[in-house]
């Protein structure tokens, strides 16, 4: 075997092996299944080199095919680097000075057997911090009821905010939604019930991978003044979870929903 090949083997197994303990741990999304594909295409290629090469050699406008989606492929690896860059980059120059939040929207994610998943717990300890570093400013967790739960997210985020000591006066529960844009719409209506009105400083708490597309999907829902806050993504799933938002960002744009 060539030493590409062992090189393609080894990559390739370890792209499966880590989407197979993704899918242990309940994670499964297009930012798993990718790297699953294309682990499963260089183990191929490396145990199958050579049948490959003369399948390819066998007629010229195969070779030709194939140098046109390595380069496609290149390019693709090139703006998705660029993306991880910019959201890097984007995290390290936010900068909330200035800036006095009267509300902050924590949005929800998963929460199995009732309890905030991993990436949960980390946008709900700096939701924390932030409350406690704005104390006059209503913190609304924001998340409707998952598939084959009880409890909303929404009252397991404001469970794990009230155990860690922040006031139950201090928090508003959004229960009702089922997407990113309905959190940030119901959440609206919610703090216009209490007097706020849609220009009122809002400070939107997430993963650090989403901050992009939730600040997008925030001045659609009628948000005017809005800052981000991103939490750190666990590592385990951080890559996978930027890979993800890379499609849905360009899916966004692709289709005007923004």
């Amino acid at each position: 075997m060539r030493f590409t090949s062992w090189v393609r083997l080894l990559l390739g197994a370890l792209l499966l092996t880590q989407s197979l303990y993704l899918v242990t741990v309940k994670v499964t999304h297009l930012g798993m299944l990718i790297p699953a594909f294309l682990g499963a295409v260089l183990v191929a290629l490396a145990l199958c080199g050579a049948s490959w090469r003369r399948w390819l050699d066998s007629q010229p406008q195969r070779r030709r095919i194939w140098a046109l989606v390595q380069a496609g492929f290149g390019v693709w690896l090139l703006s998705l680097a660029a993306f991880f860059a910019w959201l890097t980059l984007r995290q390290q120059s936010q900068d909330l000075q200035g800036f006095t939040p009267q509300v902050i929207v924590v949005l929800g994610s998963s929460t199995p057997n009732a309890q905030p998943s991993p990436a949960l717990v980390e946008r709900l300890n700096l939701a924390f911090s932030l409350a406690r570093s704005y104390p006059d400013a209503k913190v609304v967790v924001s998340g409707g009821v998952d598939f084959g739960q009880v409890l909303s997210e929404a009252s397991v985020m404001a469970g794990y905010l009230q155990g860690k000591g922040l006031g139950k006066g201090q928090i508003l529960l959004e229960d009702r939604s089922t997407s990113t844009h309905e959190n940030l719409v119901f959440s609206l209506q919610l703090v216009q019930k209490i007097g706020l009105g849609p220009a009122v400083p809002m400070l939107l708490v997430t993963n650090d991978f989403h901050t992009l597309r939730a600040g997008w999907i925030a001045k659609k829902a009628g948000w005017k003044n809005v800052r981000t806050a991103g939490a750190p993504t666990p590592l385990y799933m951080r890559y996978n979870a930027w890979l993800r938002e890379y499609f849905a960002c360009m899916s966004g744009l692709l289709f005007n929903e923004y």
